[in-house]
């Protein structure tokens, strides 16, 4: 049974139907059906039960009526909120937070992933202990007189929270091998794809690279693992493309703290590739969820395009490009279901690729055509001029390309520095 209880005149209230379809899918993602949902608008959350007691009372009637083992609330409920329902219900009660953990917790895959996902539910389930725990039978008593249950009540409070340090410590470490790692890799345009759970980020990634085997499934949070994978852009350019954790309205917070060492990917990116659902009929809704998530994570200064995914299922794609081009002047139409249907992304991409390497001046002597060749192999050489003792190339090249250039003697100048990737994208 689903429990809706938005504030009244909120936006929350006024999309209340579009959010309960989506916790339905939610939880059918986690592998319960669902018999009903209830909505009620508040005025205020009630300290006790969030809705109100003749609420609860129809709450109860209908799960009694529909046979439901499970209550599910779209809001977050506090530890007391949860404990009264459940006296109240006498079923099992849950919030949206809880479901999604719970989602989190099926999906992971790497060891990275479980690691995080568990220090997300123990900090969820520490201040709930006493409504979860079930090992013995509480007694309540004075001073001197309490009971076995409430000591390894205790006890689990304790290990739960040297659990969650051993947990931050291991995540500190591998965020500390993700650093080298990243450190250790080849210099590329370096993208990260984000947006709105189910927008359609793996299948870009799979279109992109050509990787079949990347998991692609038409729920929310298919995938929750990081991937990253080399990009043949054409022209001979290459990206390195990582596709990162789909985000979703009211992600639990221990959540995203705890995914914040995957999300170093996209923090280290060249530029963030936002993936919109454009076939959603809150687009826009998710995309300023997305928006907020970023910026809570710190994201929010990088360099972003939009891509506006799954074109083949709007109803008519050519008033939606308008609309977009109109609001979002640099924003990429794309769809996974046509051939060419990211050759719009390719082609962006190639130009970020072009623009975010210097400009220098090289010359070369005459007699040293192995070095032309070599230049002309690695880098775009713009033109060319030839006195009677050297070569002039005007050519784009990576920075370190430059400096070992620079190294073997090679008169390099003048050096762009820095990236320029914001012009690209409109910034």
């Amino acid at each position: 049974m689903l429990v809706a209880a938005p504030r009244k005149g909120s936006p929350d209230a006024r999309h209340v139907t579009e959010h309960l379809a989506e916790l339905t899918r939610l939880v059918d993602t986690a592998g319960a059906e669902v018999v009903g949902h209830i909505t009620q608008h508040i005025a205020s959350p009630n300290p006790a039960t969030l809705i109100g007691e003749g609420k609860v009372e129809e709450v109860a009637a209908e799960v009694a009526s529909s046979g439901a083992t499970l209550v599910i609330f779209d809001e977050e409920l506090s530890p007391v909120q949860g404990s009264n329902l459940e006296s109240e219900l006498k079923v099992r009660v849950m919030d949206r937070a809880e479901v999604i953990l719970d989602i989190f917790s099926t999906r992971a895959r790497s060891a990275e992933a479980k690691l995080q996902v568990e220090l997300a539910q123990l900090q969820y389930m520490l201040p709930r202990l006493t409504r979860m725990w079930t090992h013995l039978s509480r007694i309540r008593g004075g001073i001197g007189l309490r009971g076995p249950g409430e000591t390894q009540l205790e006890t689990d409070r304790r290990m739960i929270r040297r659990r969650i340090q051993g947990l931050k410590g291991k995540l500190k470490d591998v965020e500390k091998h993700r650093e080298n790692l990243r450190a250790g890799r080849d210099p590329m345009l370096s993208v990260a794809l984000v947006g709105y759970t189910n927008a359609g980020k793996s299948s870009i990634l799979r279109g992109l690279s050509g990787n079949h085997d990347i998991v692609v499934e038409d729920r929310l949070f298919a995938t929750i693992d990081t991937l990253t994978r080399e990009v043949d852009l054409g022209e001979g350019q290459r990206a390195r493309v990582t596709d990162t954790v789909g985000f979703i309205r009211k992600l639990p917070h221990h959540l995203v703290a705890s995914f914040r060492a995957t999300l170093e990917e996209a923090r280290g990116a060249d530029v963030l590739l936002h993936v919109i659902d454009a076939s959603h009929p809150d687009w826009e809704g998710q995309m300023i969820v997305v928006e907020k998530v970023l910026a809570e994570l710190g994201l929010a200064d990088r360099p972003i395009m939009l891509v506006f995914n799954k074109m083949d299922a709007v109803t008519d794609p050519t008033s939606f490009t308008g609309r977009t081009r109109a609001l979002h002047p640099t924003s990429l139409a794309a769809t996974t279901m046509r051939t060419d249907g990211l050759a719009a992304v390719k082609t962006a991409l190639r130009e970020l690729e072009r623009v975010g390497r210097p400009t220098v001046r090289v010359r070369v002597p005459l007699a040293d055509g192995a070095r032309v060749a070599a230049i002309y192999r690695d880098g775009e050489v713009i033109s060319r001029t030839q006195s009677e003792t050297e070569y002039e190339l005007v050519v784009r090249l990576e920075s370190w390309q430059v400096s070992r250039l620079k190294e073997e003697g090679v008169s390099v100048l003048p050096l762009e520095e820095g990236r320029v990737y914001r012009k690209v994208v409109g910034e």
